[in-house]
This record gives structure tokens, sequence and C-alpha cells, in this order.
């Protein structure tokens, strides 16, 4: 008799990442001669970020169950965010459990959450800072994380409603990273619900916890979750979340072929000192034009997060509707003007 059907789902889609990351891995090191002509090189590290939720430690058991079975290292992380009384001995319990699923390393971090962007993006800001930290520390390959088909349908209704276009709309990346690192997180739950990663937990007597800030009102993602998609479903029927689940990745397809677009495009409108013409890009449409501003305001300094669709609108009317109008100050102490036919975006 086979594992219940959520936790083969589970398993079954940590399984197609690990291969994807054992197909990588392969391909980094033919070029890397052995430390000595007999030694095969190590295998690949792969960690599990797990905050002890159903979502995460239902990651971390299927990694622990698919991971040694492809021969790969399999360790986890948990972010002690320190926002809650006790956060450190929470901290200590994942790293129990996780240690218990034979997860080795397995480490807790302790974060510092500043205030920038509200509380919801500090907290994630310095979780992403502490994983980015520890996978370097450790060499790890990949970094899975827990988001559901459930957490991509919130990502898409956030970005509806700050009206950020459609790269917004295309929610989470099933690969992300760094510059340095673009393909160190997967998110191999990204078409799993979220009940199913609980069940999967259930069946394999797994402890939870579940982090009371998720329940929070005072939190937006979680007036969404609570209120906003049940309101939605009961007027819309159900599958709404799979509707927006699959917006997110039509949108994505969509986005990432704009954004293509607008690469080959910036260097055509360039002058030779590497200023932005305005009059080619006027000629650009506006979906490209947009992408190369809002690039050319994060080079500036401009927090790529703190940068919405209406900074980038202002700037734009620098080009399509110039009367004269004086800078447009952005995020991060960045000041766009024009100059001499010239849009220049620098530190104020």
């Amino acid at each position: 008799m086979g594992p219940h059907p959520a936790v083969a789902a589970i398993r079954l889609a940590v399984r197609r990442v690990l291969h994807d990351v054992l197909t990588e891995h392969a391909q980094r090191i033919e070029h890397v001669p052995p430390q000595t002509p007999h030694e095969p090189p190590p295998p690949p590290l792969v960690l599990v970020a797990c905050s002890g939720g159903a979502d995460s430690m239902a990651l971390a058991s299927a990694l622990a169950f698919e991971a040694p079975k492809l021969g790969i290292r399999a360790g986890g992380i948990t972010v002690d965010h320190g926002l809650q009384p006790g956060s450190d001995l929470r901290a200590a319990e994942v790293v129990a459990r996780l240690t218990g699923l034979r997860l080795d390393p397995v480490e807790s971090v302790a974060v510092d959450v500043g205030r920038d962007g509200g509380p919801e993006a500090a907290a994630r800001d310095a979780r992403y800072a502490a994983l980015d930290a520890a996978a370097e520390r450790l060499g790890a390959a990949a970094v899975l994380l827990g988001h559901t088909r459930d957490d991509q349908a919130e990502t898409v209704l956030l970005g509806l409603a700050r009206g950020s276009g459609i790269r917004s709309l295309s929610g989470m990346a099933a690969v992300s990273g760094t510059p340095a690192a673009p393909r160190r997180y997967r998110r191999p739950f990204l078409h799993i619900d979220r009940q199913t990663a609980r069940k999967a937990c259930l069946v394999q007597s797994l402890a939870v916890w579940d982090d009371p800030h998720n329940t929070d009102p005072a939190y937006t993602r979680s007036r969404l979750r609570h209120e906003g998609l049940p309101a939605l479903e009961k007027a819309l029927g159900k599958g709404v979340v799979e509707a927006l689940a699959r917006t997110a990745q039509l949108s994505r397809d969509d986005a990432d072929a704009l954004d293509e677009w607008a690469a080959q495009a910036e260097s055509t409108v360039r002058d030779p000192a590497g200023l932005l013409e305005c009059a080619k890009l006027y000629a650009l449409p506006p979906a490209v034009r947009r992408r190369i501003l809002r690039r050319a305001a994060i080079e500036a300094g401009a927090p790529a997060g703190s940068l919405f669709a209406r900074h980038i609108e202002e700037v734009d009317r620098l080009i399509t509707g110039w009367r004269g109008q004086g800078a447009i100050n952005l995020p991060g102490k960045v000041v766009a003007q024009r100059q001499g036919g010239r849009l220049v975006i620098r530190q104020g």
C-alpha cells in the first residue's frame, strides 16, 4: 500500500525539484576538476526554510524522504524573527523537529527586523537576508520554500490591489534568487493547496506550529486570507484560488517576454554617454518603456520593493507629457528629471 495521496503529492513535487537541482549541479561540476584525481565532488546540499508551520513541515518531511534516494544532502534553516515572546523557544523546537527528520545541517538564525516598508515587508527582507547568508555559508545549491497555491493566489490579489502591473500579478516564481545566485530559491508547492500540505502533516503525525500572525487582522495578508478570499469564493463560487494561480503563471510568461524585450531595447535608447534619450523612449510601446524606466530607477538606488506603478507613471510623464515640469522624487532619495532631451535618473 502506497503513501497517503497528500503525502504522495508533496513528495512528487519535491522529487521534481531535486531532479532539477541534480541536473544543474552536474552541469556546474563538468568543468570543475576534483580536488584530487580520484576524489568525486561532494553531492549538492539542499536546505529547507522551515517556520514550523504545516506548509514548511510538509516540505521538510518530503525533502528528508526524497533527498537520500537521490544522493543529495538535505538540511534545514529556521529564522527567529524575535517578534513574539518565546520565539527563541519556538525556533529551538523547529530545530529539534528537523533534526528528528534526520536533516543535517540544521540551524536556527536570529534576525533583527527593521521597519522599512511595514512589518510584513521588513520581516520578509530580514528572513531572506538570513537565508541568503546561510546558503552562502553552508554552500547550499538550493533553498526550498513552502509557498502553496493559496499563497500564490493571495500574492496575486495583493498585487492587483496595489495596481503594480503585470509583474505583480505574476506572483511568486517557482525559481528565483539573487543576482549572484539567481536559482537559489525553489517553490515546489505552488501547484499544491494549503489543505494538502496540512493533511500530509496530519497523516505523518508531524507536529506543526500555527503562527498567530497568520490570523492577526492587523496584517494585510491575514485579512485577505480569512476575509477577502472567502468573500470572493462566496460571491464567485469555488475555484477562485485555482484561477488566480493560473493567472499568475500566464502573467509571468507575458512579463518575462516584456522584460526580455525591454532589456534588448535599453541599449538602443541611450546616447554615447549612457543617458536615456526621451525621443527614442517615446517611440517605444508603453509597457517596454516603463520597464526601462523602472530598471533605471532601481540601478540609481531606488528600492525595488518601494517602487510602485504610480512612481513609474510620474517619470513616464516626463517623456509623454512634457510641459517643463520639475524633478520627480522617487524612493531611496532618487530623483528623475528631464534635461536637454535626456532623462537623468540619479541619487538626489
